[in-house]
């Protein structure tokens, strides 16, 4: 067990904060140039695996379906196009293939921290999604409710007061689902 805490730390106000004087505005960059485009025609946005084929994509598209569920990830991929299909690609790879695949949390962790990083940033959309993902993948509404208010604390009110709604929404429609 962690020792006690016999002091407070001491106060961030008991600090200076340096302020600078000024902040220089950088310079403004030139325009890139134009990119060549060879992607076919609207709608046939493919897959561009060769400058990383690492298998970060295959395994991204691997955990976005075990986290996520099949129905989403298809109607994602259906809808990609010319316009979304490398954000879908960079999406698959650096969140899913990168970031969820690595060994340091369990995914159970990994979702409490996502609902908390929605919660904070107001993504109720995501927020909706991932609760759901959470439900599926093994948290109880008793833990997605801990979650939201030990993020009230640290994120404000409002935004869980926004979180609870969403949440308790998407729990009725899961228990709704499997009765």
């Amino acid at each position: 067990a962690p020792a006690p805490v016999t002091a407070p730390a001491p106060a961030a106000a008991d600090r200076p904060v340096p302020v600078p004087e000024s902040v220089p505005e950088p310079a403004p960059a030139p325009a890139p140039a134009p990119a060549p485009h060879d992607r076919g025609t609207y709608g046939e946005a493919p897959r561009n695996d060769a400058p990383h084929d690492d298998g970060t994509y295959d395994r991204g598209m691997r955990v976005r379906r075990e986290v996520l569920g099949d129905d989403h990830v298809d109607r994602a991929e259906a809808a990609r196009d010319d316009f979304t299909g490398d954000f879908e690609d960079f999406v698959t790879r650096y969140a899913w293939g990168g970031t969820w695949a690595r060994p340091g949390l369990d995914r159970r962790t990994r979702s409490i921290v996502t609902l908390t990083a929605l919660t904070a940033g107001g993504h109720l959309d995501e927020l909706a999604l991932h609760t759901r993902a959470a439900l599926r993948g093994g948290l109880t509404p008793e833990d997605v409710k801990e979650t939201l208010l030990h993020t009230a604390v640290y994120c404000g009110v409002p935004a869980v007061n926004a979180a609870f709604a969403v949440a308790r929404r998407v729990i009725e429609e899961e228990a709704r689902d499997r009765a």
